[in-house]
């Protein structure tokens, strides 16, 4: 029997040098979930948790949510561990659950350089169920929309539909549109082009004059 916790013991042990030196070698700030320690010979999940949990107290990691953790940036300068970033956080949980997810509101428009305030709350349209998650000093959306709203579209071409139904039509000017010119390339406004057919009129106007050569 003595033996046989002894080679149970020695397994739990590898398993957590094996967790550890992957964490130690992710950059700083890098979010995890149970299923990035699978690939590492690790069969029981009970297994994975119990030793994250154990990184967790010892402060290795950070608990964002059940099951989504983060490595650390630690300010010297603050002398504390950074907040974690919002966009990493939400495409891990997206991943995690196997959501499609395009950003919406303030983080579209923040991500086409028309505005450069960070956001408190962080919005996705996602083809998973609506959820919210609250950390710290921020929190994470996620709004269901079917897939017949958001497939057949790139990223891009989401991104600026959003961006554009946030400002709303009246506040669409021509210095707006000179800068989403200049954010996009020839092959993102082909794709634009292509796939924003079924937008609203308003927005297929703006688009044209966007996309035109």
């Amino acid at each position: 029997m003595s033996q046989i916790i002894y080679i149970l013991c020695d397994m739990n042990n590898n398993y957590m040098n094996n967790i550890r030196k992957k964490i130690e070698e992710s950059p700083c700030g890098t979010i995890f979930s149970y299923s990035d320690f699978s690939d590492l010979g690790i069969q029981d999940s009970a297994t994975i948790r119990q030793n994250i949990n154990r990184l967790v107290k010892e402060n290795t990691l950070r608990k964002i949510k059940n099951g989504i953790f983060e490595k650390p940036i630690f300010s010297k300068l603050l002398n504390q561990d950074l907040p974690p970033n919002p966009e990493k956080v939400a495409e891990k949980i997206a991943k995690n659950f196997h959501w499609n997810i395009f950003p919406c509101g303030d983080i579209a428009l923040n991500k086409l350089g028309l505005s450069t305030q960070i956001p408190a709350s962080w919005t996705y349209l996602s083809d998973g169920p609506y959820k919210e998650y609250q950390f710290e000093n921020f929190k994470i959306t996620f709004k269901h929309r079917t897939n017949r709203e958001i497939s057949g579209m790139s990223y891009i071409t989401v991104l600026l539909i959003q961006a554009l139904k946030t400002l709303e039509k009246d506040n669409v000017d021509e210095n707006i549109i000179k800068i989403l010119k200049s954010k996009l390339n020839v092959e993102d406004k082909k794709k634009i082009l292509a796939e924003s057919t079924e937008a609203s009129d308003w927005i297929k106007k703006i688009i044209y004059k966007i996309c035109e050569a």
